[in-house]
């Protein structure tokens, strides 16, 4: 019988993830794909505040506010990417991530950039998510 759930593993001869994620990311077939542009810190109003970190907050309550409009969880996601332009304050990120995630991680990559698609974005991240 097909899995027919999301799986996450750590493959056995790899090394373990030097942060909040899974190495592996498995998507059972005939899921429906979801990709989403990259969320910023922007609030209800389209303000960015100055902060890294206060721009962090705002991009999970955008991330939860667009899951709940097509009715995902974490459980969906499958794929982060992160781009910052400046180093990450990671104990604040990862309170977020816990928040979202809990224990099960999807895959991530992090990149450090110089500017994002507007002057004063310092982080943005992008979801991939599958829904069964």
């Amino acid at each position: 019988m097909e899995n027919s759930k999301i799986t996450r593993t750590n493959p056995a001869g790899i090394y373990s993830p030097v942060g909040h994620y899974t190495h592996l990311t498995k998507i059972p077939r005939n899921a429906e794909l979801y990709v989403t542009s990259g969320q910023i810190g922007a609030d209800p109003n389209g303000k960015i505040p100055d902060s890294l970190n206060e721009q962090i907050r705002l991009t999970f309550d955008n991330i939860h506010a667009l899951l709940h409009s097509e009715e995902l969880t974490s459980e969906h996601i499958i794929k982060v990417n992160i781009w910052a332009t400046q180093k990450i304050d990671w104990d604040f990120l990862y309170e977020k991530w816990a928040e979202l995630f809990g224990g099960s991680y999807p895959a991530m990559t992090v990149a450090y950039i110089s500017e994002l698609g507007l002057p004063e974005l310092k982080i943005e991240i992008e979801l991939w998510a599958a829904k069964v």
